[in-house]
């Protein structure tokens, strides 16, 4: 009964954390803030576990495990339930758009019909807007998700070994393992169900909404799955209150035991616990103990070296995931939603089958440390080496007057906002500041109805019709019929042709990165002596956490939004979220 259950509660907790991870961009998008930012909430997550963790690890072993078990899966639904808060307290999200809210959709804010328009000022009535700072009830709810998170892994699996047989130990931890790869797994599919329904479902009819998912101002319905993992991670939890503080050891037909002194296990999130529990009862003794423990550490190179491999991995993988979607939409024009899917369906089985076969080619080989440490090396190698094929699935920037072609179409990249004035819309007295895109039928974007010099239009929602274009006239398209329609013109052809060239280049390089996973592990377990095992890989997980897991997907962020061309803009005037990046440099 306590192994289903804390399957289940794994199942739960990976899910949340998958369902997250990727919908990250979702709530860039929602609260109009920059990717930096994002990854500030991203590493807020680690910051709750590491708050939490040495005092579960050493108080939660002498307490009632399963309770405090329950209790942090209480506490993770609720931290599930604050990041789904802002949505409710947030209001009707406002799309972005040259159309003012108060005019009938058939008075469009075309060239030469300005004058009622607002100014690229702040506006007067910004006081009256939900804060935009309620991104921060997400930042809060990461931190209280992740001490929910703390007490699961420590005292479960130390549950599970002390009152199970020698023999069935790995059998457990395998059902353990495998509910950490269904848990991202289900919590992809839920991320790439509600990134599809729009962010305001139930509340806006379809015909309101005159963006698709594929446009940079869609903002699926984030707040969703987070409320379906709040309830599951709140029911999962419901068994461990009535279990008992300790169990008959398998096997033994005497009366239940304390806990029994022999636990070791190897898990990131262990080492306090199992320090604690082999060498002190108090504080006291601990503190005299931990300096020799830690310099012995220091000094042994093949672990110091490990340690700073790992952060490198880390780094570059914790960046990686948590911006994967962002990099499918922007690169290859896919929405949220097909680039949650795809990353789900052609990254997460070949991981788990390469870790299988990492291990089994390390137990029929009886491989040793040396060759254990040459396979990562070379493995990892390889795979890095392969991956810079990447830069070379790309499909062509994406046409946009004033941004990445100028108006006659001739290729450029500007950062400068005058470059969207032209001799074809200057007199039009447009706002800048704006992303209203429109696709003329000369192929090419424009970044509102207004720049592209549209004078007339006829229609109204989606199938609003923009005429007598003088900046799509301007560019050389020789027909008498120039107009625009809604939203930014199509890709190029050739996209979901490299779109499939990267997946499949991802999924073998996930594939041969995970077989490297159980040999570089055997070189960090076997690099330390038996009675700094537990006490090593507990350093080596919070090196991992502190320089890898909370920096990387800032650093990651604020790369990213240097390559920004046209910024959103907020109620206020401030920049918002990220319209369109320069791809290449991006990449």
């Amino acid at each position: 009964v306590f192994l289903l259950a804390l399957s289940l509660t794994f199942v739960g907790k990976t899910m949340s954390g998958a369902y997250m991870n990727s919908m990250y961009t979702q709530i860039e998008k929602q609260f109009n803030i920059p990717a930096s930012l994002v990854g500030i909430i991203n590493g807020s997550f680690e910051i709750g576990n590491l708050l939490l963790i040495a005092f579960v690890s050493y108080f939660g072993a002498k307490l009632h495990r399963p309770r405090i078990i329950a209790l942090g899966c209480t506490i993770l639904s609720f931290g599930c339930l604050l990041i789904s808060l802002p949505h409710f307290l947030f209001g009707r999200y406002h799309i972005e758009s040259s159309i003012s809210q108060q005019e009938n959709f058939s008075v469009m804010p075309l060239c030469l019909v300005n004058a009622s328009l607002p100014t690229d000022e702040p506006s007067t009535e910004c006081e009256k807007e939900p804060g935009s700072l309620l991104w921060i009830f997400v930042m809060v709810g990461n931190i209280v998700r992740g001490m929910g998170e703390t007490p699961i892994m420590p005292l479960g699996i130390s549950y599970l070994e002390d009152f199970a047989k020698a023999e069935n130990s790995p059998f457990y931890l395998a059902c353990l393992h495998t509910a950490t790869v269904i848990g991202p797994f289900l919590g992809l599919l839920l991320a790439s169900f509600c990134a599809e329904l729009f962010v305001d479902v139930g509340s806006v009819g379809a015909d309101d909404i005159t963006i698709t998912a594929t446009d940079a101002r869609w903002v699926g319905a984030w707040w969703l799955g987070i409320l379906i993992c709040a309830l599951l991670n709140l029911l999962v939890g419901i068994p461990f209150w009535f279990l008992p503080k300790s169990l008959v050891k398998e096997g033994e037909t005497n009366e239940p035991e304390e806990t029994s002194e022999k636990s070791v296990v190897p898990h990131t999130e262990q080492w306090v616990i199992l320090f604690l529990k082999h060498h002190t009862n108090s504080w006291h003794y601990f503190i005299p103990d931990f300096i020799p423990f830690l310099k012995a550490l220091f000094r042994n190179p093949v672990y110091m070296l490990f340690i700073c491999i790992t952060v490198l991995q880390f780094s570059a993988f914790d960046g990686m995931i948590s911006f994967m979607p962002k990099y499918l939409e922007q690169q290859f024009g896919k929405s949220a939603s097909d680039a949650i899917f795809l990353i789900g369906v052609y990254n997460l089985p070949v991981l788990c089958v390469g870790y299988f076969f990492g291990g089994l080619f390390m137990k029929k080989f009886k491989i040793n440390l040396y060759q254990a440490a040459n396979i990562a090396y070379w493995v990892s190698l390889l795979e890095y080496l392969l991956y810079f094929a990447a830069y070379w699935t790309v499909c062509d920037t994406s046409p946009v007057a004033g941004l990445t072609v100028s108006y006659e179409g001739i290729e450029q990249v500007s950062y400068a906002e005058n470059t969207l004035l032209a001799g074809c819309n200057r007199d039009c007295d447009c706002l800048l500041k704006i992303w209203d895109p429109v696709c003329g039928n000369n192929g090419i974007t424009y970044v509102s109805p207004c720049l592209a010099g549209c004078k007339s239009s006829r229609g109204t929602g989606k199938s609003v019709v923009f005429e007598n274009c003088t900046c799509v006239e301007a560019s050389g398209f020789s027909s008498q019929n120039v107009s625009a329609i809604l939203g930014q013109c199509a890709g190029d052809a050739n996209c979901d042709k490299m779109l499939h060239y990267f997946l499949i280049l991802s999924l073998v390089c996930s594939f041969i990165f995970s077989l490297a996973a159980m040999p570089g592990y055997m070189v960090l377990i076997r690099s330390l002596k038996p009675e700094e095992k537990s006490f090593g890989v507990g350093i080596h997980g919070l090196a991992s956490r502190v320089f890898a897991g909370i920096p990387s997907p800032i650093y990651f962020g604020a790369l990213i939004d240097t390559t920004c061309l046209k910024w959103g803009t907020m109620t206020c005037g401030g920049e918002g979220a990220c319209r369109i990046y320069d791809i290449v440099t991006y990449r």
